[in-house]
């Protein structure tokens, strides 16, 4: 019993390990923060797997206990030391003429929600990740029209940020 539950949580795990991923970018700002915040989330999704009823998406589950850690983690960080920005070190990988327009939106697009609160910061990751306001609602906790209402108000405050 205990193998085929290991099993299907491993499965499980590899096929959405892209959420944990996407969740540790957003919230942390260089390669150690995002390895260990990647190992206490998938901790705390072992811990809690057993108790997954299936009542939602495996996925959906994932990014609630995720996103849950990743606050919690966060908000205690808040008091700890500051580390050097993930974006600091350049990635290249040939000599090449690079284009590097894209990268630099996705740079300023990722400090303008690393400016929101942590609630409007998975909202967006969620959003972003082209989940729909059930689903959005259903893993935050909150109603789809306070969903709706939250994204038309982050989205106003995300273009001031980044048009000002």
């Amino acid at each position: 019993m205990k193998k085929e539950l290991e099993h299907s949580f491993v499965t499980q795990l590899e096929a959405n390990q892209n959420i944990v991923h996407k969740i540790c970018r957003l919230y942390t700002n260089n390669s150690d923060a995002h390895n260990d915040l990647f190992q206490e989330i998938t901790i705390q999704l072992w811990k809690a797997f057993p108790k997954f009823r299936g009542d939602s998406k495996f996925s959906t589950w994932m990014y609630r206990v995720a996103l849950n850690t990743a606050i919690t983690l966060y908000r205690k960080s808040k008091r700890s030391i500051d580390t050097q920005d993930f974006e600091s070190v350049s990635f290249k990988i040939s000599a090449e003429a690079y284009d590097d327009t894209i990268e630099e939106q996705l740079k300023l697009m990722y400090n303008a929600v690393k400016t929101l609160n942590d609630i409007d910061k998975a909202l967006v990751f969620l959003y972003l990740e082209d989940k729909n306001y059930r689903e959005i609602s259903e893993t935050l906790g909150i109603s789809e029209v306070n969903a709706r209402v939250k994204m038309n108000r982050i989205k106003e405050k995300l273009r001031t940020i980044l048009n000002p």
